[in-house]
């Protein structure tokens, strides 16, 4: 994979893209403080053999895109304590600017309109972007996402306990191992990855980029930003939204919340399915989201 890159909303972004450049555009959205290699190469290129050109990018401050180091990183405590008594939170962007800055990616690359995949904080962002530029919205997927509402049930403890952790060290073995130990508690559990594959895929992770600033300021964005239950009223894209029954981070209740306030919403909740894209389960993925777009 070779890594181009393009300003947008003011940011340099890094993006790759599969498929013929004159084919109908998926753009993918990926969530809090991760690459956009967690997009499996395999469901980027399946998609792509749909008869699709397949975009995914670094959000800012994540990845190769541009980090925002001359703001202050609130910390981890102060965002979750924060969000738990809804107290506003002064931080340097929220996800509006995010969803700006994926809409300068359509207009660097001379795109009108587009469909729209987000997963956790992308779909997040996802919705805002189908809320508010509707006309650059051709269909929406929002997956393993919610919207917002703070009446929704969280994280469980042991979770939101490990995102607050960082290692002692920063060692690469030491931050790798620490790594995969989150993903454990999260990943479907119905879909396992053997120890070699996470191994692989958070070393190529840690040495692509490693930059826990960039996760904290995408928290407290997450936090700042409120819920979307108005916004994701105004929606009227196609959507598909899609949730594992079995995610931690994020209760599938969020997602079933996130179907009800969008207009003809279509849900489809995967049984075993936690907060990840498992390479067992991309197949399941791709034909969801494919048949969706090939229906709009």
């Amino acid at each position: 994979m070779t890594e181009k890159y393009l300003t947008a909303n003011g940011i340099e972004l890094a993006y790759d893209e599969f498929g013929e450049p004159e084919n109908p555009a998926i753009l993918l959205i990926m969530g809090l403080g991760t690459q956009m290699i967690a997009w499996p190469e395999s469901l980027c290129q399946s998609l792509a053999a749909r008869g699709y050109r397949v975009i995914r990018f670094d959000n800012r401050d994540i990845g190769l895109s541009q980090k925002m180091e001359n703001t202050r990183s609130p910390h981890l405590l102060k965002i979750l304590l924060y969000s738990r008594f809804n107290i506003p939170l002064k931080v340097p962007y929220k996800l509006h600017d995010m969803a700006d800055d994926a809409v300068g990616v359509l207009d660097a690359l001379g795109l009108e309109s587009v469909h729209i995949v987000g997963a956790s904080m992308g779909g997040m962002i996802a919705q805002l972007i189908a809320a508010h530029h509707p006309l650059r919205v051709l269909s929406l997927t929002s997956i393993m996402s919610t919207s917002g509402d703070r009446s929704l049930p969280g994280p469980d403890r042991e979770v939101k306990a490990r995102m607050i952790t960082r290692p002692a060290s920063t060692m690469a073995e030491v931050i790798i191992e620490h790594s995969i130990g989150t993903y454990r508690l999260i990943a479907s559990p119905g879909f396992p990855m053997s120890d070699d594959e996470l191994h692989e895929r958070f070393t190529r992770s840690y040495h692509r980029s490693y930059y826990p600033a960039g996760f904290k300021r995408q928290m407290a964005a997450i936090v700042a930003s409120g819920d979307r239950v108005a916004e994701l009223k105004k929606i009227t894209a196609p959507t598909l939204v899609i949730h594992g029954k079995a995610d931690r981070l994020v209760p599938f209740a969020g997602g079933v919340d996130t179907a009800r306030h969008i207009p003809d919403a279509k849900l489809e909740l995967i049984e075993g399915m936690g907060h990840d894209m498992p390479l067992p389960l991309v197949p399941k993925l791709v034909e969801l989201i494919g048949d969706h777009i090939d229906r709009v």
